[in-house]
């Protein structure tokens, strides 16, 4: 299902700051293409957490970094939720989240509503009265808020992402999305559901968004369980 291709990526006041899975603690210290082919290789279960590639936390300093647009799948559902997945099946990942003020010191924001959105397996959204791979938690009083997902499918030459948005109160909120690293893809495509499409070689490296803002938005996940954890934390101005 083909994306508004929104390359022209807008600069904004907001910083994202990325952080591996020492999350808030780390930094309030520091504060104070087209579609593939069909195809059908052998199909395999996902693998065992041993064979799943894995990354490095170290978390890099504050970045001004491009925000991508909201495109044309974002609906404001507040359907409050952790686990989005609604059968959905794919690679696990749980998704740890932290929304700071930068203009309060670094300060964890709380009562925030964090939305995301992505396509399943097969690279679709839901749409209509559909509702799956959508969610929305409210951040607590340490700024944190976790989604239980899966790694997204491939779609329309673009490379695979998870919307997100944060809305610290009524008015426009921040928005941006996540990439993940081209291996950790290319070993979850090797997977059922996903290998009932032939996954492109260089999922990531066909998309000019990727590629201008693909340092700094792209998660550095570990290996848990059967998927992966990965932990971001977002810093807005």
């Amino acid at each position: 299902m083909a994306e508004y291709d929104d390359t022209s990526l807008t600069r904004r006041r907001a910083v994202l700051l990325a952080a591996g899975t020492a999350g808030a603690a780390a930094l309030t210290a520091a504060c104070s293409s087209a579609t593939g082919d069909r195809g059908s290789p052998a199909r395999r279960t996902p693998a065992d957490p041993a064979a799943l590639p894995s990354a490095g936390s170290t978390a890099p300093g504050c970045v001004l970094t491009a925000e991508a647009g909201e495109g044309p799948y974002y609906l404001d559902l507040d359907k409050v939720r952790s686990d989005v997945t609604e059968g959905r099946g794919g690679v696990p990942v749980r998704l740890d989240l932290t929304v700071v003020r930068m203009s309060a010191g670094c300060r964890p924001l709380a009562d925030a509503a964090v939305d995301i959105w992505q396509a399943d397996s097969s690279g679709t959204y839901s749409t209509g009265k559909a509702t799956f791979l959508r969610g929305t938690q409210i951040t607590d009083a340490g700024g944190r808020a976790v989604f239980r997902t899966i790694v997204p499918g491939w779609y329309a030459g673009l490379a695979p992402h998870i919307h997100f948005k944060v809305r610290p109160d009524a008015g426009a909120g921040t928005t941006s999305q996540f990439f993940f690293p081209e291996d950790l893809l290319l070993r979850a495509y090797a997977l059922a559901p996903y290998d009932r499409r032939r996954a492109p070689k260089h999922p990531n490296e066909r998309d000019d968004r990727y590629r201008a803002a693909g340092a700094d938005m792209t998660l550095k996940p570990v290996a848990d369980g059967r998927g992966y954890r990965a932990s971001y934390t977002v810093g807005i101005a």
